[in-house]
């Protein structure tokens, strides 16, 4: 299943009122934005395809020689994984041959044999060559087994080799790499090792079970390398990629960014989804670039962002803000006039704020988020991590559990691959001294020949999962939740590969989720709405349960269903797109922090904490607080915390 998850869009700049130019001039690198990564992975293989055809064509008609292929560059990572499922799946479809072309790799590690899991060669051979006709003489590969003293001499064989590629196919790095050209490269490098930087052999510890299994150094070519190829196609999805996006596509060139090297290239397109096109000017503020459809939400999305221009609440805001901050198309195209437009907006995000996000028995609801009907409700909280859930909503859930509403979680998978091997053995010391059973010993076994690298086995797996399980049920408890009866786990098939790296949707893990909601019947539905990558847990989550309603969207419980959408610890709704607002106490806050707290094995020491390093409590409190003196400084009550939402229709 490919990711078709996208947010919710609500105006915009008017595309067909505004010429072409006008839309991409503050853009370097020609930029085209589909709604989701699964649109514009269509958009790239169409592409692919057609120039393969091209080719064939060509040589029927004598302009290159029958024993020429077409050269394709090829990347690793995440970001290709989309197009690599969709090439297999028309190539075995007959729709296309790979049979007269060549493949050009852009990177590997070093050293590193080519067979080992966690090497590029293999990767990129499971993702992609071993479900096509490719030849393998026509297969090249960087070598990673090539010894030190003979390095320098291959790298500049590999890069001559590569000199002739037709058509490159990039995924940018969060820090604008490409390959392992990391900031700092110069513009004018070749096909070369390189040494990798902490920030680098730290993202591969998912890989390789350590920095210290890490290795140190890769083969990459260089950006003076890529730059021969006769087109690229520079890829990037997910809002994790927005800033970066921004300052390839419409930011000055520098060896920090190394994408940004890219921006002379002559014929270089930059394709995004959405989310990752947020930033870029044309979708942030696309009154700066033309005309644009002035729905209400997109109207409050600018007189907010407007407020943080002139640093001022919304009805402090004079005519004189608007029209010098390029608004007056608002007031021209709505016929309103700025106070009018102040006020409107100010009740809009006020109604946003409830206190009650099940409903209000017994009172008008017309101007609140959630119906006042049926009371109590049905609510299912979808959390793709054991924890997620409380960390992103725990004051609502609690405050859904107060009111008396029949709550259901549903944590979607398992975990357990982020438990460090030292808290299973805690947890199993504490189980002998307890004298609940002694497998200490025998774990210990286990975990000792693990291979770093590989799949962890089973059974130490499942003590994992276990763990994670007795933690979101003390977190449920203290919320206040039935943890025998309104907790459920459903392990979901696509993340239990043992590894980091998960396998696909299925329509197994869609039928789980169906079964549950067709168990419960909720009125009400929270889902994770996260969409920094289209391939992580969340993304893919978010996937299956959209995937699950699509299959139940006809049975007579789901009109009466609304979706809520929420976000993890690392991001945050932007007011402009806010349908409800659930302000917190002082302490509930604490009562948060307590649930959050409840997940040993994710305190201090989570193994995947990311860039940040806080604690998981830490960043959501952080990120609740300063959604709360945002609203204030809009002009609404001041609150300790707030946790917001917007309703998927």
């Amino acid at each position: 299943m490919q990711s078709k998850y996208s947010l919710p869009k609500d105006g915009g700049l008017k595309q067909d009122a505004v010429p072409s130019d006008i839309i991409h001039r503050y853009e370097k690198i020609r930029t085209s934005i589909y709604k989701s990564e699964y649109d514009g992975v269509q958009y790239v293989a169409d592409e692919i395809v057609k120039m393969i055809k091209n080719y064939e064509r060509e040589i029927s008609e004598g302009l290159h020689s029958s024993g020429e292929p077409f050269v394709l560059g090829l990347t690793t990572g995440n970001t290709p994984l989309g197009l690599y499922r969709e090439l297999a799946a028309r190539c075995q479809r007959g729709e296309v041959s790979f049979r007269n072309v060549a493949v050009y790799s852009l990177d590997e590690l070093y050293p590193i044999e080519p067979t080992a899991r966690n090497s590029r060669n293999y990767r990129i051979h499971e993702d992609l060559l071993n479900h096509i006709d490719i030849r393998p003489e026509n297969v090249h590969m960087p070598d990673g087994t090539v010894s030190l003293d003979k390095i320098s001499e291959y790298c500049t064989e590999y890069g001559r080799a590569a000199h002739n590629i037709d058509l490159m196919i990039i995924g940018m790095g969060e820090q604008g790499q490409i390959g392992f050209n990391e900031p700092g490269s110069y513009s004018k490098s070749r096909t070369r090792l390189v040494q990798l930087s902490y920030n680098s052999r730290k993202s591969l510890i998912s890989s390789f079970g350590g920095v210290e299994h890490t290795p140190s150094m890769a083969i990459t070519m260089g950006l003076r390398t890529v730059s021969y190829a006769d087109r690229i196609i520079l890829m990037a999805w997910g809002e994790n990629k927005a800033d970066m996006v921004r300052k390839v596509v419409e930011g000055e060139e520098t060896d920090q960014i190394p994408a940004s090297h890219l921006q002379s290239h002559h014929n270089i397109e930059m394709v995004i989804d959405e989310t990752a096109a947020q930033n870029l000017t044309c979708e942030e503020t696309p009154w700066l670039v033309g005309p644009c459809e002035w729905t209400p939400k997109f109207i409050r999305k600018a007189v907010v962002w407007l407020c943080g221009v002139v640093n001022k609440p919304i009805l402090k805001l004079t005519y004189d803000d608007y029209i010098e901050n390029s608004l007056g198309d608002m007031l021209e195209s709505t016929g309103k006039s700025y106070d009018s437009i102040n006020i409107t907006v100010f009740n809009d995000l006020q109604h946003t704020i409830t206190g009650w996000p099940g409903g209000k028995p017994g009172v008008d609801d017309s101007t609140r988020p959630a119906p006042s009907n049926p009371f109590p409700k049905r609510v299912v909280i979808f959390s793709p991590h054991p924890d997620d859930d409380v960390i992103s909503m725990g004051g609502t859930f609690h405050r859904l559990v107060q009111q008396g509403h029949d709550v259901h979680v549903a944590y979607e998978t398992s975990g357990n691959v982020a438990v460090y091997d030292d808290v299973v053995m805690q947890n199993l010391d504490t189980a002998r001294e307890m004298g609940c059973g002694d497998k200490y010993d025998e774990i210990a076994k286990v975990v000792a020949a693990k291979i770093p690298g590989e799949p962890e086995p089973r059974a130490l797996l499942d003590l994992k999962g276990a763990i994670r399980r007795a933690e979101a049920r003390a977190a449920c408890r203290t919320l206040g939740l039935n943890d025998r009866t309104n907790a459920h786990f459903l392990n979901l098939p696509f993340y239990e590969t043992g590894g980091i790296k998960k396998g696909e949707l299925s329509e197994k893990d869609v039928e789980i989720i169906v079964k549950l909601l067709r168990d419960v019947q909720p009125h009400q539905i929270y889902l994770a709405g996260d969409l920094s990558d289209p391939h992580g847990t969340h993304r893919v989550c978010a996937e299956a349960v959209l995937a699950a309603l699509e299959v139940v969207e006809n049975d007579a419980w789901v009109k009466d269903c609304h979706i809520w959408l929420y976000r993890g610890a690392w991001q945050e709704w932007d007011l402009g797109m806010v349908d409800m607002a659930v302000p917190l106490s002082p302490d509930e806050m604490i009562k948060k922090r307590h649930a959050i707290y409840r997940h040993l094995s994710q305190k201090d020491i989570m193994p995947f904490p990311g860039a940040d390093k806080r604690e998981f409590w830490q960043r959501a409190e952080e990120r609740t607080q300063n959604t709360a003196r945002h609203y204030d400084r809009l002009g609404m009550a001041e609150y300790q915390a707030i946790e917001v939402f917007v309703e998927m229709k």
